[in-house]
This record gives structure tokens, C-alpha cells and sequence, in this order.
């Protein structure tokens, strides 16, 4: 990912959980170029850390909006993050924190 980058912090309420969210944002960020991860929270939100060129991951909020056709999403609240993640490659699935 050359030139400017941008990293958010995303938690997305609503039915996130057992609709199949993960893999689909994973999908939607592979196919935008995007790095970063996805996961399930305890609390029954889903949380992603999402890093890439400001377009493709405003594209990839915009998308978290809707999600997979199974999810209601309700709300996702998006935190700039000021570092740079190193070594992030890819976008990847993590264990329910």
C-alpha cells in the first residue's frame, strides 16, 4: 500500500454476530485492498481495525453500514487511529475478544 494511509477503529452494532460479518468484511476488504482485522466482541458487537488509502477504506465504512444481506446493522461508531500499523498484511479474522 504506497502513498497515504489511513487507519480507523470500527465497531459495528446491531445482528453482527452468527450472520456471517467476518467473512464477508474480510472478503470486502481483500477485494478493496484494505489491511487490518475483524472479530467478534463479548458484548455482541463486531470491532475492526481497517488501514489502507483514505478512498477504499471509506468504501470499506461504507460497507460496514450495511454488511452481509443476513445483518441489521444499527450503528458503527469509527475512531481514527494516529499510528501506522507495521507489518500489517492482509486482512485477517481474530478469536472473539
Amino acid at each position: 500500500m504506497a502513498g497515504e494511509l489511513v487507519t480507523r477503529r470500527l465497531f459495528i452494532s446491531g445482528r453482527v454476530q452468527g450472520v456471517n460479518y467476518r467473512e464477508s468484511m474480510r472478503a470486502e476488504a481483500e477485494r478493496l485492498g484494505v489491511a487490518g482485522w475483524v472479530r467478534n466482541r463479548r458484548d455482541g458487537r463486531v470491532e475492526a481495525l481497517v488501514q489502507g488509502a483514505p478512498h477504499s477504506v471509506d468504501a470499506l465504512i461504507a460497507w460496514a453500514h450495511k454488511g452481509p444481506p443476513a445483518a441489521r446493522v444499527t450503528d458503527v461508531e469509527v475512531e481514527a487511529v494516529s499510528h501506522v500499523l507495521t507489518a500489517q498484511q492482509g486482512f485477517h479474522r481474530l478469536p472473539t475478544e
